[in-house]
């Protein structure tokens, strides 16, 4: 009988994480030796506990395994095995990548070039904007975007994908007959017809909040690089670059104000080594992406129309630009007086026209 369906078993048993599924199957050879054996076997392997070992015996059930791989089938999910020829190539490199994903959707070769786009769940205007703008120009320079179809920066994320008609990844924190939240069952739809839904948690699980971390992982394993948009001191946005950066993946990190309880955890990210974006071909470049055309832009406006700004204003804008300039940098090139300057620079911050990053001067929002 195909071992498929006891590797479903075998990751499902609690207790046993990936690592232990892939010393367990080092060991047996399959996981249907690891069904058919007792339990002195399965203890005197060496690989798991007495504990564990007794839960393993505990659930050897092989009408509720058939049971659940029907209803797996019959709600039109494709079951991926570690072993599969389809398994994402970047997640398979991971230390620890999950034995078996749940898929609905297609997941493709092209996918492997593919960029993570984490944040806030509480974002602001300005953070939704940027991961929209940043995973519409991604998608049409041709990478898939991953991200975990929260509320938030993640769920703009897709959003952008799906206005270019590209491909994006949702991974989810629970099964997926268990939309979280309840409220993206829309998105989860266009995100199967741009790309995949996948899981390793079985279809009938709920959300949990210690599947979240996990969850993180496959994000950045799916990925060449993570962007934070935004995100606070102790966001759990800031576990997926912990991962990111253990798999050895790139971090970038957008700027944002000072003033913004949601730019604490990306400005300290920056800080601390993060490389800091404002456009997409500093993503391209970084990981050595050729393929750069004429669709990517900085992430902000590059000139500056409006109506409500005065010539001062308007000018120490189009000074900034694209790439930020330093306050002492913006004074000699304005000509104006530098009280003046200091104090229409004060404002311009306060009015989310600008952000300040390490004493360089960014576009914000309303730029």
């Amino acid at each position: 009988m195909d071992d498929r369906k006891y590797c479903v078993w075998l990751a499902s048993i609690p207790g046993i994480g990936s690592r232990r599924f892939l010393s367990l199957m080092q060991y047996f050879k399959s996981a249907k030796n690891v069904f058919n054996c007792g339990y002195n076997e399965i203890v005197n392997s060496g690989v798991v506990s007495a504990e564990i070992a007794n839960v393993i015996i505990k659930n050897r059930n092989i009408e509720k395994i058939d049971s659940y791989i029907k209803k797996v089938i019959e709600n039109e999910i494709q079951i991926i095995i570690y072993s599969d020829e389809i398994y994402p190539k970047n997640l398979a490199n991971i230390y620890d990548p999950p034995p078996v994903l749940y898929m609905k959707g297609s997941i493709k070769p092209e996918d492997e070039l593919a960029i993570g786009i984490v944040g806030s769940r509480k974002a602001s205007e300005y953070g939704l904007k940027v991961a929209e703008k940043l995973s519409y120009q991604l998608t049409k320079e041709g990478v898939t975007v991953i991200s975990g179809m929260a509320i938030g920066i993640d769920s703009a994320a897709h959003n952008g994908v799906i206005k270019a008609g590209g491909r994006t990844i949702a991974v989810f924190g629970c099964g997926l007959l268990n939309v979280y939240p309840k409220s993206g069952y829309a998105l989860c739809r266009d995100i199967i017809k741009h790309g995949a839904v996948i899981s390793e948690y079985p279809i009938g699980m709920e959300a949990r909040p210690e599947f979240f971390p996990a969850r993180n992982r496959i994000i950045s394993g799916l990925s060449k690089g993570i962007v934070v948009v935004e995100a606070g001191l102790k966001s759990g946005t800031l576990i997926t670059t912990d991962f990111a950066l253990e798999q050895g993946r790139d971090v970038f990190a957008v700027p944002g104000s000072i003033n913004s309880p949601n730019s604490k955890g990306t400005n300290n990210l920056i800080k601390n080594g993060a490389k800091l974006i404002d456009c997409v071909e500093d993503i391209l470049n970084e990981l050595n992406i050729n393929n750069i055309g004429n669709n990517s832009n900085n992430i902000f406006n590059n000139n500056i129309t409006d109506s409500s700004l005065n010539e001062l204003e308007t000018k120490i804008l189009n000074i900034i630009g694209s790439t930020g300039c330093s306050l002492d940098n913006i004074i000699q090139q304005t000509g104006f007086n530098t009280g003046d300057i200091i104090s229409t620079v004060t404002m311009l911050e306060i009015r989310g026209y600008i952000t300040q990053v390490n004493g360089i001067y960014y576009r914000g929002l309303n730029a």
